[in-house]
């Protein structure tokens, strides 16, 4: 792996609801790493309402000041009158590029960067459905410049849909596609809170149980296996997708950033271990083995990156990348 390769990291949005001292501690450590774009915002649960759209602003300005692009991301699922008007005033704030969670936030930065084309150009979310080349077109042409392709999409589908040979152009040139690299993945949203109904709450008086889960609530299966793991009303991954050892596969495919989902232990070791394959020449071998040593919430997986089921687990590596 060349130190040359050119894959920009990401820290995408806290999908879990922390207490506001540990967030402020986890912004202030990626403000001194290595990864140079922080997406800011909350995206599973309106009611985690600790931090509000007016404090993600003022740490975003925080850690644009630390040299960090910040992007604000918006919800994955509306369901109310009040989310509608935070989404709102998501889309419609000019200081920082947003992060469209589904078609509502879509429409109203499409109509937007139709008004006023010098407006901050906006993100397609992993949570839109678009998996294939008709369809990103069709979001580019709204004004996208960037794609975080759905988790499980393999690489080589990505190579299809965003070649480097023959890119999707936006407004501004060609749509940078990022890939979800690191972190439990996101599967599904529900008007539901499984968290709430585990503990034989309603959701509207759910007591903020998710506060309790700093990396969701773990599922096992009658066998005892992790399996998958509750996070409000989001359901994810019991294991973390890890791409370390992709960077040929990656670079095929056109993608020009890693996503790093935050976790609750040894998340500032696993954005420098990203930082020192991609940019510094570690073999990926070496830092998946240290990987497996850190204190993380579950195990390695890649399966969907190579069309195998999601959880197949990350292969031991003995050459320096997964061909």
């Amino acid at each position: 792996m060349s130190p040359a390769t050119p894959f920009k990291l990401t820290i995408g949005p806290l999908l879990y609801w922390w207490p506001r001292a540990t967030l402020m501690d986890f912004y202030a450590q990626m403000a001194d790493g290595p990864a140079q774009t922080v997406v800011l915002g909350e995206l599973v649960c309106s009611r985690r309402n600790e931090f509000k759209l007016d404090d993600w602003l003022d740490l975003g300005r925080d850690l644009r000041q630390a040299g960090k692009e910040v992007v604000i991301a918006t919800q994955a699922l509306v369901m109310s009158e009040a989310e509608l008007r935070t989404l709102r005033r998501t889309c419609e704030q000019e200081e920082f590029a947003v992060e469209a969670g589904d078609a509502a936030a879509l429409r109203v930065l499409a109509r937007a960067a139709a008004q006023d084309p010098g407006r901050p150009a906006f993100w397609l979310g992993p949570h839109l459905n678009i998996y294939s080349r008709a369809a990103l077109e069709e979001h580019a042409a709204l004004g996208a410049t960037q794609w975080v392709a759905p988790v499980e999409l393999a690489l080589d589908a990505l190579a299809l849909i965003n070649p480097p040979p023959e890119p999707v152009l936006g407004i501004d040139g060609p749509i940078r596609t990022e890939v979800f690299a690191f972190g439990r993945l996101p599967l599904a949203f529900s008007a539901r809170c499984f968290t709430a109904r585990h503990h034989r709450l309603r959701k509207d008086d759910c007591e903020f149980r998710c506060r309790d889960d700093a990396d969701g609530l773990l599922l096992k299966t009658t066998e005892g296996q992790p399996f998958l793991a509750l996070n409000g009303i989001q359901t994810q991954s019991a294991a973390l997708q890890c791409l370390i050892g992709h960077g040929p596969l990656c670079a095929k495919a056109g993608v020009g950033s890693l996503r790093l989902s935050p976790c609750g232990q040894g998340f500032a070791r696993v954005v420098e271990l990203f930082d020192a394959v991609f940019h510094q020449g570690l073999a990926p071998a070496a830092a998946l083995a240290e990987l497996r040593e850190l204190p993380l919430p579950g195990g390695l997986v890649d399966g969907f990156a190579r069309r195998q089921p999601g959880l197949e687990p990350v292969p031991f590596l003995n050459r320096e990348a997964l061909v």
